[in-house]
């Protein structure tokens, strides 16, 4: 997967996962993004850039060691970042004020908690959307 590929797949990836997060787990109107996040996950499973073990969130979390700025701010180094988790948050931080060096480790800190949110709220709709698919089954 070539870097502009990467940066589409998280660009897209982080559209959908701000459209879920307006939705309630059990949202008919999720089932169109939930399954738009099933492609993207599909689409990196099978890319030959990413056959190394996915890394847990507690080692990407210290993949990045927070460095201290001359001007007294923390930042992370964005080559520290493994991919596609430096994407990931570059595609969620588009916009964010940052040093040239590098950007702020209080945004990195808070991109790694806003995803865990994230994917939990998207795990709470993969259980709602299981749930009714079941329902569905028992009164067929």
């Amino acid at each position: 997967m070539t870097s502009k590929e990467l940066s589409e797949l998280e660009r897209a990836r982080r559209r959908a996962l701000w459209a879920l997060a307006s939705l309630h787990p059990g949202d008919s109107m999720a089932l169109g993004v939930l399954a738009i996040l099933d492609d993207l996950d599909d689409q990196e499973r099978s890319s030959t850039a990413f056959v190394h073990e996915p890394l847990d969130l507690n080692k990407i979390r210290h993949s990045a060691p927070v460095k201290r700025h001359h001007s007294g701010t923390d930042i992370v180094l964005e080559q520290e970042i493994p991919q596609p988790w430096r994407e990931r948050f570059l595609q969620a931080s588009v916009g964010s004020t940052r040093l040239p060096e590098g950007p702020y480790a209080h945004d990195w800190q808070k991109f790694l908690v806003e995803w865990e949110r994230e994917m939990q709220h998207l795990q709470n709709h993969r259980v709602a959307q299981t749930l009714a698919a079941i329902a569905i089954d028992r009164h067929s």
